[in-house]
């Protein structure tokens, strides 16, 4: 697949969770960690991204081994999840995937909600 077609692939992806989050009542301005999953199929592909992304102060980096002998890499993000910002960081971490040889699996995060009465 090429990186073009990855982004336009994750950007779908990315916003059809957001509408899904939106349904729930996500206040997407307010910052929350966002949790962005990789797999490597070694332990050194992981970590160079991991050290990539750290040098470049994009997020925090936690390297854990599967039961499948692969390896997960989980970049966190400390952002609101407004579609401009949300789609933008994770196209950055799409293109991360197709250059290091990772599957990027996607992101995550737990909903930041208005206190009832307040919607």
């Amino acid at each position: 697949m090429s990186v073009i077609d990855k982004l336009l692939e994750t950007a779908y992806h990315d916003t059809q969770l957001l509408i899904s989050n939106d349904q729930k009542g996500d206040q997407f301005s307010i910052p929350r960690d966002v949790d962005f999953v990789f797999y490597a199929s070694e332990q050194g592909k992981a970590e160079t991204v991991a050290s990539f992304v750290q040098d470049n102060r994009y997020g925090s980096t936690l390297i854990t081994p599967t039961e499948e002998g692969r390896v997960r890499l989980v970049v966190t993000v400390n952002m609101p999840t407004t579609q401009s910002v949300l789609c933008s960081v994770s196209g950055l971490m799409a293109c991360l995937s197709a250059l290091f040889g990772l599957d990027y699996d996607g992101w995550g995060c737990v909903l930041q909600t208005a206190p009832l009465g307040t919607r």
